[in-house]
């Protein structure tokens, strides 16, 4: 095969992905060195087509990173004035007041947000700034130099064949070369997760911890819309078949984001994440919301939520992992984008610190440092304790010890248990099909609830067919051979997009992938209990294009 020669460009700083720990660094670079040259490269189509997020924004990252953000014309306008919090059962709800919850847990002068909206304001202030922006540009390769530092990455590379091979239109693409390079591919990212096991980063902290979010965006009745109002639920349908829970965030013009989240170390393979979300919006607190409305945009991603004790080594020779790349989620405020930012910012001031003073391609130790022991560290720190409890003992448990454990931490800076432990990884805690009942789930009714590939069509993805299936098999055979003898297969339940199915057939079931699908979350490569699945990134401008998450 011929040797495929690639044309270089050369960066100070290259940085993978257009999210919000990517666009932070780019402007903090260039706030501190216009002549310093930046790009960026974002998967998607455009800034913030790959992005969702809840989101009650937290501004304490872009105050410190933009400080006048509020007259630059940010897509920042609904301020939270109503903190909601219940847990449901079948039919009804308790109201948990206010007043027991640490003041960390409160919304209150934090914003309703589009982060992808954010996400495009931000690219257009770091392009004022000179940032070089490609949208489209998938990252697919990492480039190392000769002391095994990372010193670039392949970008770009377009039409190949299915079977991987060059096709007729074939574009090799371009290596970017930095000094330093950094990873805010958001969760399990693929060069990110690569990085990990090279420089065996993971080593002495616990496994990462997820969750599999899902986010409907619907256009209510006016009458029952309450702009600026948050709602958080735990409790049904999930009950405890699996953690996780609700959100409900009333955004400006009639419009609701309804979220549902499911921690993903549940154990019954039968359960079906996308389904527990479409049961959870006929409670009747939600349906009389929802009467009348009409659902206009739907996504998924996974969550990091192991915190402060999953967050690996973030540095290794000419590369750092910023943002969800790291795992920065504080889980029981549901906020991870503040963190992002400041963590964008800290790398990028370690950076600039380092090529000022002649260094490149080291490790960046003071933007690990500032990550552990400044504001993400303590933002971290003191609710570390949460996600382990419930992993434990359950949400009631959780509930009572963790608000303890948040208030000694709150007034004191310590806590009585100390720093609680992760157990297995979500992929080792899904049991064996046999032991587990079955779950019965009622049909969708098409106003309320509905199939998932009617609900893909609103997350606008699509995949060039003709190329590579960028969701890899490690071995083909599992899936029919392992997977569905012992677990019945949950990626035909766990995707929320409708990318795995087994299929009967003459000779007997047969696994397919449908990548067309995809809607990049990559609970696939997390929860597959045989960690047979391997996401990869498919060519630029594939996947979701998803408007106003």
């Amino acid at each position: 095969m011929t040797e495929i020669v690639r044309e270089a460009m050369e960066y100070d700083v290259v940085i993978v992905g257009g999210g919000p720990a990517g666009l932070s660094a780019a402007i903090r670079l260039k706030q501190l060195d216009p002549d310093r040259s930046v790009v960026l490269l974002e998967k998607g189509s455009e800034v913030g087509a790959h992005i969702l997020s809840g989101a009650v924004l937290d501004v304490s990252g872009l105050d410190a990173l933009l400080p006048d953000w509020r007259t630059m014309g940010a897509p920042i306008k609904t301020e939270v004035h109503e903190d909601n919090f219940y847990i449901l059962g079948p039919a009804g709800q308790m109201r948990i007041p206010n007043w027991p919850m640490p003041p960390l847990m409160s919304n209150h002068g934090k914003y309703i947000v589009s982060m992808a909206n954010v996400c495009r304001w931000m690219a257009t202030v770091a392009e004022g700034l000179g940032v070089e922006i490609f949208p489209g540009m998938a990252a697919s390769e990492l480039v190392y130099g000769a002391d095994g530092e990372v010193k670039g990455v392949v970008a770009g590379e377009f039409g190949k064949n299915p079977d991987g091979t060059p096709g007729p239109s074939y574009e090799p693409g371009l290596e970017l070369h930095g000094k330093y390079v950094f990873l805010s591919e958001g969760v399990r990212g693929s060069l990110a997760k690569e990085v990990m096991a090279k420089y065996d980063l993971s080593k002495g902290h616990c496994p990462q911890k997820f969750g599999l979010g899902m986010k409907e965006i619907w256009e209510i009745d006016p009458a029952k819309h309450k702009e600026g109002t948050v709602t958080h639920t735990m409790g049904w349908p999930l009950g405890k078949n699996a953690g996780g829970g609700s959100f409900i965030y009333h955004l400006e013009n009639n419009q609701v984001y309804v979220g549902f989240v499911v921690h993903l170390n549940y154990e019954n393979p039968h359960l079906y994440p996308y389904m527990e979300f479409q049961r959870f919006k006929h409670h009747p607190m939600v349906a009389e919301l929802l009467k009348g409305g009409k659902r206009v945009a739907y996504g998924a991603r996974a969550i990091s939520e192991g915190g402060w004790q999953s967050i690996p080594k973030m540095v290794a020779p000419g590369v750092a992992l910023l943002g969800c790349s790291a795992g920065l989620v504080n889980v029981p405020r549901i906020k991870g984008n503040h963190n992002a930012m400041l963590s964008g910012k800290a790398a990028a001031e370690a950076a600039h610190a380092a090529i000022s003073a002649g260094r490149q391609s080291d490790e960046l130790a003071d933007y690990e440092a500032e990550v552990r022991t400044g504001a993400i560290g303590k933002d971290l720190k003191r609710v570390r304790n949460v996600k382990p409890m419930w992993s434990r003992w359950g949400m009631i448990a959780s509930l009572a010890f963790g608000g303890l454990d948040m208030w000694t931490n709150n007034l004191f800076g310590l806590s009585l248990f100390g720093t609680l432990r992760h157990g297995k990884s979500d992929a080792k805690a899904t049991g064996k099909a046999k032991d587990f009942p079955k779950i019965d789930y009622p049909k969708p009714d098409g106003i309320l609830s509905f199939d998932r590939l009617t609900n893909v069509a609103f997350a606008a993805t699509n995949h060039s067919e003709s190329q590579p299936c960028h969701l890899k098999l490690k071995d083909p055979s599992v899936p029919v051979s392992v997977n569905l003898p012992e677990y019945d297969e949950p990626a035909q339940r766990y995707c929320p997009a409708g990318v795995y199915e087994v299929l009967e057939g003459e000779g007997g079931p047969r696994f397919q992938i449908n990548f067309q699908n995809c809607v990049h979350c990559k609970t696939c490569d997390i929860k597959d209990p045989s960690q047979n699945i391997v996401w990869t990134t498919p060519q630029g401008g594939d996947g979701p294009n998803y408007p106003n998450m």
